[in-house]
């Protein structure tokens, strides 16, 4: 009875709408799990974009708390997140140095940023955002993410002194200093690699990296690995999180704004995608504008608890989803037992091996690289390959922050081109029927003195003089037309410039004696855009007709 609960009248907590005394012992279990898998992951997440663990803790908590008030998804979890925070983390670096109190304020402002980005985007519904990067864009997107994630991680995981300099410089050091690597601390990120990636086969429940993170701090601990090189996180501060303003300059917030927008996209991509795998109810689509107002609010709250931007997490959802989850309480109680980890439980943390933590974030990097994917696209359609090979390689040579934004110019320029790339389509009659059909694949006809064209994309300025130019060609041809239809039904809109183009090729039909008809005009918008554009004035409106056949009728022999 609890489901069938209106709720749209809910303004927070809306996943707990439905909430039933029978759905607590799912979500006090799918809690418990939840933690189990964010505890390490949250610590690494945090190392890698040059914080202190406990600061992946607050944005756990920031975010779980903040999807939860705000949010419509009953099993999305939201907070500290890989594929964002190489992101950021290199945006950073070019204003303060990493670690320091300045570069703390700075991603403080930041979260406060992408999160006023991602209310916005609720508020106004641009859901939409989240389809600006295609399939392809997105593999090579995480494909070069990944790279830059092993990079950052190989130097602690080896025993090395971490590299300054760009990921291809970076990979040329490393291999000169594979003779020096630590073999204490390859055994254990080699080992809790193994360990995770060996879990996560078996079950996605089985906290392999909390496993892993344990086993590793005891070997530290009972063999004095500190003696011998091996590198710990050292004292985790037993503080709760408290809210307070970054003291960051108004001109830098400015400055940060291009990187909040840039990673605002990638949240809202991320957060689309998630929510849509992971539907609160089968015959419900996503609420994905609400969804942003909780991925947003996660991120403000981050921000003002001392973190970083917070992003939707497919595993961890999926997690949650798959341990019995009903409702956010889930994201709550695992939130809850983070609290009290940093309350009475941060000296634990403090022998935690760094390459521990480099051995979690190598199974994240290897695990967000989509083999299959690429190499399905890479059968199925090569030159979107040469898309996902392109954007890797945006992301790995260029400064990141520039890669994401070379990606997402991409994605748009392919969406562009795949819209609008459609040439001039002729039909032909097919014998019996009174239909027309592109030509091509089927065995047609073609009746004398009559020319039926059509393109099969929007007519914009992208394609108007192309389409205005093979029209030409077309009535040029010997013997000429006297008839020329243009089966309009895959125009589905028409700007300025292509009403300028149909209005010329209108009049030079007249001027060589060809008459024109429009057929299949069924979009709205280019129906209004003949109203608008005036096209009317050139082409009487009784030669708009709602078949070819019927142009043909009427106008065929009258021609």
């Amino acid at each position: 009875m609890g489901q069938d609960h209106p709720t749209h009248s809910w303004p927070v907590f809306r996943s707990l709408a439905g909430f039933r005394p029978s759905d607590l012992p799912g979500d006090l279990i799918a809690g418990l799990t939840l933690a189990a898998i964010a505890i390490p992951e949250q610590m690494a997440t945090a190392r890698l974009g040059g914080f202190s663990p406990q600061i992946g803790f607050f944005a756990f908590i920031a975010g779980s708390i903040g999807f939860a008030l705000f949010g419509a998804n009953r099993f999305l979890s939201c907070g500290a997140d890989s594929t964002i925070t190489p992101i950021f983390a290199g945006g950073l670096a070019l204003m303060a140095t990493a670690g320091s109190p300045d570069y703390q304020s700075l991603a403080m402002a930041l979260a406060i940023l992408v999160g006023a980005i991602m209310v916005g985007g609720s508020l106004f519904r641009l859901g939409w955002v989240a389809n600006l990067l295609s399939t392809p864009v997105t593999v090579g997107f995480l494909a070069g993410i990944s790279v830059h994630i092993l990079v950052s991680q190989l130097p602690g995981v080896l025993g090395v002194t971490t590299p300054d300099g760009p990921t291809l410089y970076k990979l040329g050091v490393l291999a000169e200093k594979i003779g020096q690597t630590n073999p204490y601390t390859v055994a254990i990120g080699l080992g809790v690699l193994a360990l995770v990636a060996g879990s996560e086969k078996i079950s996605a429940r089985i906290p392999g990296a909390l496993i892993g993170l344990v086993a590793a701090t005891v070997a530290v601990i009972a063999g004095h690995l500190e003696s011998k090189g091996v590198k710990v996180v050292g004292a985790v501060p037993a503080r709760l999180p408290m809210p307070s303003l970054p003291e960051v300059a108004p001109e830098r917030w400015i400055k940060l704004l291009s990187l909040a927008l840039l990673i605002a996209v990638v949240v809202m991509v991320q957060t689309a995608a998630t929510t849509r795998s992971f539907l609160s109810d089968p015959d419900k689509p996503a609420d994905v504008d609400r969804d942003f107002l909780g991925a947003g609010a996660g991120s403000v709250l981050s921000g003002l608890f001392g973190a970083f931007p917070v992003n939707a997490s497919p595993p961890r959802t999926g997690i949650v989803s798959e341990t019995g989850g009903r409702t956010q309480l889930a994201g709550l109680f695992a939130a809850a037992i983070v609290l009290t980890l940093l309350a009475f439980g941060a000296t634990l943390l403090q022998y935690v091996p760094d390459a521990a933590l480099g051995g979690v974030l190598l199974f994240v990097a290897l695990r967000i690289i989509r083999v299959t994917q690429i190499v399905t696209i890479f059968r199925q359609s090569f030159y979107e390959f040469l898309l996902v090979v392109a954007t890797a390689a945006a992301i790995i040579v260029l400064p990141i922050e520039q890669g994401v934004t070379v990606g997402i110019a991409l994605s748009l320029l392919h969406g562009i081109w795949t819209t609008t790339r459609g040439g001039l389509v002729e039909f032909v009659h097919l014998p019996g029927t009174t239909i027309w059909w592109p030509a091509g694949h089927v065995t047609g006809e073609r009746k004398a003195g009559i020319a039926v064209v059509g393109l099969q994309a929007p007519l914009s300025f992208l394609n108007a003089e192309g389409f205005h130019s093979d029209v030409l060609k077309t009535i040029g041809r010997s013997p000429k037309p006297h008839l020329l239809v243009i089966e309009a039904s895959g125009v589905i809109e028409i700007d300025f410039t292509a009403a300028q183009a149909l209005h010329d090729l209108f009049r030079e039909c007249l001027e060589q004696d060809v008459t024109v008809a429009v057929a299949r005009l069924e979009s709205t918008r280019a129906q209004d855009a003949f109203e608008r554009f005036r096209l009317y004035d050139v082409l009487p409106r009784d030669h708009v007709f709602r078949s070819v056949d019927e142009a043909v009728r009427a106008l065929g022999e009258a021609s």
